[in-house]
């Protein structure tokens, strides 16, 4: 097993930085190519031409979506944010933070025994990104309330 993980200074925003780059390039760049294609064909109507501007805003929107979710951690805890989901919590209840094989993202082990997905931290297109930031992350549980290590 590798040395434990620094433990990063408060407060620490954990987002996955280039899948965010990726969503906000796809969504500007369709965004444009419908409004170009809107532009460009005279034989379409003032109102086709505003459903290929509106249709390209919705897939913006929804890009700008999946681009949301992050994990800041504070002194006094974490705020979890998922696509249409935020979540404060405090360190006592987080018992483990957990990144396994295969996992799409982290899943935060708490205390009423349940378990919440964190998709601030995804290994996607930057796995040794999410693994370091898992670490840090259960590190920081570890130091500031009742996480317990589950390797990796």
């Amino acid at each position: 097993m590798s040395a434990p993980a620094p433990v990063p200074a408060l407060p620490v925003t954990f987002r996955p930085t280039r899948t965010r780059a990726v969503l906000y390039g796809v969504g500007l760049a369709q965004l444009a190519a419908l409004t170009a294609i809107a532009l460009a064909l005279p034989a379409l109507s003032g109102g086709e031409r505003i459903s290929f501007v509106m249709t390209g805003l919705i897939v913006l929107g929804v890009l700008l979506l999946l681009s949301r979710p992050k994990v800041v951690a504070r002194q006094d805890g974490l705020t979890v944010v998922n696509l249409t989901t935020k979540r404060e919590l405090a360190w006592a209840q987080v018992l483990r933070v957990n990144l396994r094989v295969g996992d799409p993202w982290v899943h935060l082990d708490l205390a009423d025994g349940t378990s919440l997905p964190a998709m601030g931290i995804q290994p996607g297109i930057a796995k040794d990104q999410a693994i370091r930031d898992a670490r840090a992350l259960r590190a920081l549980a570890e130091r500031h309330g009742t996480g317990q290590d589950t390797g990796r």
